[in-house]
């Protein structure tokens, strides 16, 4: 009985079907509340001006609009709704309502039809335009709105009703095309006949729909949504997953108040779009910005409500590029590279020792240290972890005043390695350490060293990572001099926790080599000229694993593949 109303907002004071109501009339105290507390319910509101039909205002739709969308389920009554029918009813409230809504378990009891809503702003607007149309009979329709408890609502389709709404979909699915057209599918009569009750703007319909398309029909390339009464995109975010080649979308005739709405759904890379009938497509001055503010979400469109639109000026920036594999140190030349590394090894075996006093021979007398830990976002967990280095830490986009600039700076040599010695102490992974030198003249080396380290008697020993700048100069026995160390240090992350001290790096005596059998020395000298290594790595190499030359060569052969071999086995 789709033709059982007729929506009219021009309606005379005729009443019926159990809508008639005397007024009471007010007794004197009544009237006297009324008048002195201008908010009585009995009291036109400034709004109501000039409408004698009890139309909503202009002004009162613009509030409903910016009210806050707050939660909590409403029950909505019509009283002698069983008369009407469903679609023809809801049809009207739906497009009478200023904010779209989807109604939830309708159903009738007696002669009263029922759904409920879940947002308090849409039961004012519903409740705002009870008895503002009439029914083909001339009777005003009442609609009733309260708060209620939230409804037994099934948490997913049934069997049953998915082999409905896949039946549904096949015979919607055009193969050669790749097209299917689910427009108007709520009101499909096999889907009705069945008593299968879609609403897309819920996900108990939408995920069925989209698990239909991922597992049958990736390939798709058409889709047809339009007038569905679709306001929302939340449970289609993940639409580009299940169907990735999707280029034509049809939105038309649906409630999208808001171009933000298609933000869950601009990973598609559409080239044909359809949003007229949409009260979005309102919100633009002029079709020129409505264009602009679609590609910008869709980059690649070329069609736009059936128009086309000048080609796009496009990048490819989907050429898939991969970076260049990370390098190791940096060491300019092989004179270069056996200073620095042999200084390293010097200063990490001291700074990792019981005592650091011996660090007083490797810095310079002016010499200035600083350590400091990074600004970053978790800067809470960070002086958790790191707290012994935390007061210590100079970091000048935290530390404004300018004496403790200067006191946390320590300058000349004795205040450094006592500064040094205050720190706790620590074991290196000299297998994580990568060294760059930026700077090299005849008086003065910068290099960087970064890597990763364990504090000592912490709980279970947590790993940090470390990037140390040094600035040195020649000392007169042919080594070097710090002037400037300058230290920051952090958390390490997941990954770097993963691969530290993954494999010891061996610490060879410093005690004179043993000699060894002539057999086993020109087994060293002929294993040294193999691998590339120093005597006393090559010694070790074939000690660990028996003197045996071939499993030797395997075990050095697998480790250098990994990088796993310091840098300091190959000084000679």
């Amino acid at each position: 009985m789709a033709d059982s109303g007729r929506s009219s907002f021009y309606h005379d004071d005729q009443f019926g079907g159990g809508h008639f109501m005397k007024k009471k009339k007010k007794s004197k105290r009544g009237r006297l509340l009324a008048k002195s507390n201008p908010y009585s319910r009995g009291e036109k509101q400034a709004g109501d001006k000039g409408n004698p039909h009890g139309n909503t205002s202009r002004d009162s739709l613009n509030q409903t609009k910016n009210e806050p969308r707050e939660k909590g389920w409403f029950k909505v009554t019509i009283p002698h709704g069983r008369k009407y029918d469903k679609g023809w009813l809801m049809g009207l409230i739906q497009g009478a309502c200023t904010l779209p809504f989807t109604p939830v378990e309708y159903h009738c009891d007696h002669s009263r039809a029922h759904f409920y809503v879940e947002d308090a702003a849409v039961a004012k607007a519903i409740k705002r335009i009870s008895r503002t149309f009439t029914d083909r009979e001339n009777y005003k329709v009442t609609i009733l709105t309260a708060p209620c408890p939230p409804p037994e609502l099934p948490n997913d389709m049934s069997q049953e009703e998915i082999v409905h709404l896949k039946s549904c979909m096949q015979k919607r699915y055009d193969g050669a095309q790749q097209a299917l057209n689910l427009k108007s599918i709520c009101l499909d009569p096999d889907l009705i006949e069945n008593k299968v009750d879609i609403m897309l703007n819920r996900s108990t319909s939408m995920q069925p729909m989209l698990q239909f398309i991922g597992e049958n029909i990736p390939e798709l390339i058409s889709l047809d949504l339009s007038n569905n009464k679709l306001y929302r995109f939340d449970h289609m975010s993940e639409i580009h997953l299940v169907a990735p080649n999707l280029k034509i979308l049809n939105l038309s005739d649906n409630l999208l108040r808001s171009e933000k709405d298609l933000d869950k759904i601009k990973k598609l890379k559409l080239e044909m779009l359809w949003l007229n009938g949409n009260p979005l497509c309102k919100n633009f001055k002029d079709q020129t910005v409505y264009i602009s503010a679609m590609r910008g979400r869709f980059p690649k469109l070329l069609r736009l409500d059936g128009h086309d639109l000048p080609p796009p000026i496009k990048f490819d920036l989907e050429t898939h590029t991969t970076l260049p594999p990370c390098k190791g140190s940096y060491l300019a030349s092989d004179d270069c590279k056996a200073l620095v590394l042999s200084f390293l090894r010097q200063y990490y075996a001291c700074y990792d020792s019981e005592d650091r006093q011996d660090l007083l021979n490797l810095y310079h007398d002016e010499a200035c240290c600083s350590v400091c830990i990074p600004d970053l976002f978790s800067w809470k967990s960070i002086r958790s972890s790191l707290g012994e280095y935390f007061r210590s830490s100079r970091n000048i986009k935290r530390i404004y005043d300018p004496a403790l600039r200067f006191k946390l700076l320590k300058h000349k040599r004795l205040n450094v390695v006592s500064f040094l010695n205050e720190l706790p102490r620590t074991l290196h992974d000299l297998n994580s350490f990568i060294v760059d030198i930026t700077v090299q003249s005849n008086m003065l080396l910068c290099f960087v060293v970064s890597g990763l380290f364990k504090v000592e008697g912490q709980c279970n020993d947590p790993v940090h990572a470390f990037s140390r700048v040094f600035i040195a100069v020649p000392s007169t026995d042919g080594g070097l001099l710090l002037v400037n160390d300058e230290q920051f240090i952090r958390n390490a992350t997941t990954e770097e926790i993963r691969k530290a001290f993954a494999t010891p790096a061996p610490t060879p005596s410093s005690s004179p080599v043993p000699v060894l059998e002539p057999a086993h020395q020109d087994m060293v000298q002929a294993f040294s000229l193999f691998s590339g290594m120093n005597i006393e790595w090559t010694q070790k190499c074939l000690q660990d694993n028996s003197w045996d030359f071939e499993q030797a060569a395997k075990i050095f052969m697998k480790l250098k593949a990994k990088s796993k071999i310091p840098e300091v086995a190959f000084i000679t």
